[in-house]
């Protein structure tokens, strides 16, 4: 029975090419954007390097003062004097690791501009962490007191500044009109992984800002690591109530809001209390693919009720030699399925070749994105909802056809 509904399914689909031309690549078309963006998402969530440790961690990136008063509200990243102020009193946590936010520069070599992302870090960075080492290895702890010198530079900034020599360890690089002598260069790390995207890194006592300021607000993020994972619930407890203890900074403002989040919660948070990043996120994601798929659906749908029309003489012989209506919207959906069936595995191969266009393209740096079996399954799923979504509704208009009006049609 299937064969047969298969051999009807490409008859019909040859009958009318240009209407079979645009279902295909309506299908396929919205089925290699939702492949490709889950492909992203995927990346984000789920790229653990440097961060490997990932179930352990806890992630504090931001920081909110309010004051109900006067209606003063202020918010950004937490300074380096507050983390380690009061992160230090914190039991749970095995290790905490304090660095700052991204900053850019750029250097003049030989007439050329080498542009520079870089940030501030502790020893600790590097063992909370962990970083693959090309070469060298990572600044130590009496080095980052001692206020050294000294970097931890990527594969990228050291072919971008130093061209092909073999080994730049001990070589020096020049950042913000400071000299640096390299102690260790790391695997590149995507540029989605954006608190620990950089292309060098630097002790954070040589900062130029005065990371010793009293102020709550400043420029830094910071990571606590439990002993292991079933310890994350109580190592975010301890630091709730810590913050619930922590005194106002000054008479402008009466609470006090830093969370201490697990990755994802974290990557999205806004900042803002009242605005949930979270929400945002699953709501802008939501939006997108309704609009993606909607779309298509109702073309597709408004296809197969024309191509029903036209089909509507053999609907009513089919009927008239006692097909019943359940058998003729069984054939249709199955029908469908198979449409909806060849234009996912159009849409699966052009995602593969458009993921391979915008890996070589390198729109985002270290970015590399790829179909694993998690975004084929839900792709899949796609592709039968897809079907099922805009076949139902031709089905049931078929089903309804009286046998007469059809016979004359």
């Amino acid at each position: 029975m299937l064969q047969n509904y298969f051999k009807i399914a490409i008859a019909v689909l040859k009958r009318r090419k240009f209407f079979t031309f645009i279902s295909l690549f309506g299908i396929s078309f919205t089925l290699t954007i939702l492949i490709v963006m889950a492909a992203f998402v995927d990346k984000v969530a789920t790229d653990n390097y440097p961060d490997r440790k990932r179930d352990r961690s806890l992630y504090i990136s931001s920081l909110e003062e309010r004051g109900h008063k006067g209606g003063n509200t202020s918010s950004g990243a937490p300074s380096y004097y507050f983390l380690r102020h009061f992160g230090s009193s914190l039991k749970k946590p095995v290790e905490m690791t304090i660095f700052s936010g991204n900053y850019s520069t750029n250097t003049y070599l030989n007439n050329r501009k080498v542009g520079i992302n870089y940030k501030y870090t502790d020893a600790a960075y590097w063992t909370v962490l962990e970083h693959e080492f090309i070469e060298g290895k990572a600044f130590t702890r009496q080095q980052v007191d001692n206020r050294d010198p000294v970097a931890v530079i990527t594969e990228d900034m050291k072919r971008a500044y130093f061209g092909n020599l073999p080994s730049v360890v001990g070589q020096m690089i020049e950042v913000d009109d400071v000299k640096y002598r390299v102690t260790g260069v790391v695997k590149n790390i995507a540029a989605t992984t954006y608190i620990f995207y950089e292309d060098v890194y630097l002790p954070f006592t040589m900062s130029k800002a005065d990371y010793k300021d009293r102020g709550y607000q400043g420029h830094y993020m910071a990571i606590l690591l439990a002993r292991s994972s079933a310890d994350v619930g109580a190592m975010q407890q301890e630091w709730d109530q810590m913050i619930k203890k922590i005194p106002m900074e000054n008479n402008q403002f009466d609470e006090l809001f830093i969370h201490a989040d697990p990755f994802i919660l974290n990557y999205v948070r806004t900042g803002h209390e009242e605005r949930s990043g979270l929400l945002y996120a699953i709501t802008a994601i939501t939006i997108f693919v309704i609009l993606v798929t909607l779309l298509p659906t109702v073309n597709l749908m408004n296809i197969n009720v024309t191509r029903i029309m036209e089909r509507s003489s053999e609907i009513g012989v089919r009927k008239a030699f006692g097909a019943s209506s359940r058998t003729l919207v069984y054939q249709f959906i199955v029908e469908n399925l198979i449409l909806t069936g060849l234009g996912g595995l159009i849409g699966v191969v052009f995602s593969f070749v458009i993921i391979q266009v915008l890996n070589q393209a390198e729109l985002v740096d270290n970015l590399v994105l790829s179909i694993n079996l998690s975004v084929l399954c839900y792709s899949l799923l796609a592709c039968i909802f897809f079907g099922l979504l805009s076949g139902v509704y031709p089905a049931w208009r078929m089903s309804r056809l009286n046998v007469v009006t059809a016979l004359k049609a």
